[in-house]
């Protein structure tokens, strides 16, 4: 008979869930967004949005060949930041600039940090920064798609002081903006499906959003154009969720929450771009391993390790 004891490290809870699975889930969630795209921007958001999912596969599949390392395009986290880059394009965003955000989305800021669940920052995001600063006037140009849609963004309108699409257009995305962050409906769609699905939970999103609520009903602006406008209900969902790159503690993902809708607000008002989302959960990814480490629990029973009195010797 076999006595033998088998000891193995923590954790030790066993789920059915993968990596794959998850990101299925996401790709499923932001499908609602895509179809939406297409009806408001034409079929041209169909070729950038497949074009930056194809680039961020064989981007990532090339570097893991040629670095000699287990290729990982089966767990479809290529898909998902290939999705999510497109989604922060605008629909005229050239096709080789869209190339060029996935190699950098995949290579320099995912591969080249380890992989999945290694980098420090949102792929997507971060590439959308790199464009904005290399392609500012692209990245900047929202072109009217047809007489019912405006190719000014309602955050350039709301700065300029002029009048604003009504809240029903905002919600159902018909106005300028880049081609997943326009429908306020399709998004909290594919959000309702990751919570009942357990694969976020509520705390960042609805922080997020509350605090910008919050913060700019106090600046004496309209809270409710806050949140139709930009990417802030696709970031708050689908990118300050990011497993690799936010917070894991439940009051974690709260400051993380309230950190992104501060600096959102702020970059939206007082600054020069009319956006802050992307700027904002960048800035809070950073803060994420110090977020980790203030909010950890402590565990049953644990004590302090002792610390040396002196050197050389022990208390």
């Amino acid at each position: 008979m076999d006595n033998t004891l088998l000891v193995s490290p923590s954790p030790h809870i066993r789920s059915s869930n993968s990596s794959r699975r998850i990101m299925l889930d996401v790709i499923i969630a932001l499908c609602p967004a895509l179809v939406a795209s297409v009806v408001i921007f034409g079929f041209r958001a169909l070729v950038l949005t497949a074009l930056c999912v194809a680039v961020c596969i064989l981007s990532e599949w090339v570097f893991q060949k040629l670095c000699k390392r287990e290729v990982t395009v089966g767990d479809f986290s290529a898909v998902v930041t290939g999705m999510l880059l497109a989604f922060n394009l605008p629909s005229t965003t050239p096709l080789w600039q869209a190339a060029f955000g996935s190699v950098v989305a995949i290579v320099v800021v995912k591969q080249l940090f380890g992989g999945i669940g290694k980098n420090f920052a949102n792929p997507a995001i971060t590439a959308r920064i790199v464009m904005l600063l290399s392609f500012s006037g692209t990245m900047s140009k929202f072109d009217a798609v047809n007489d019912a849609v405006s190719g000014a963004t309602p955050l350039s309108i709301m700065n300029a002081g002029g009048e604003m699409p009504s809240l029903l257009d905002m919600f159902l995305g018909r106005h300028g903006g880049s081609l997943g962050e326009t429908c306020a409906l399709a998004l909290l769609i594919g959000g309702v499906y990751l919570i009942a699905k357990g694969v976020i939970t509520w705390h960042t999103p609805v922080v997020y959003l509350g605090t910008v609520a919050l913060f700019a009903l106090s600046l004496g602006e309209n809270p409710l154009y806050h949140l139709l406008s930009g990417g802030l209900i696709l970031g708050a969902i689908f990118m300050a969720t990011d497993y690799s790159t936010t917070p894991s503690t439940t009051w974690g993902k709260v400051i993380f929450g309230v950190g992104c809708g501060l600096i959102t607000v702020v970059i939206r008002v007082f600054g020069s771009y009319p956006e802050g989302v992307s700027f904002a959960i960048l800035l809070m990814n950073i803060l994420t391993p110090y977020i980790n480490k203030w909010t950890r629990r402590k565990p049953f029973g644990a004590i302090k390790a002792p610390k040396k009195a002196k050197e050389g010797k022990t208390v």
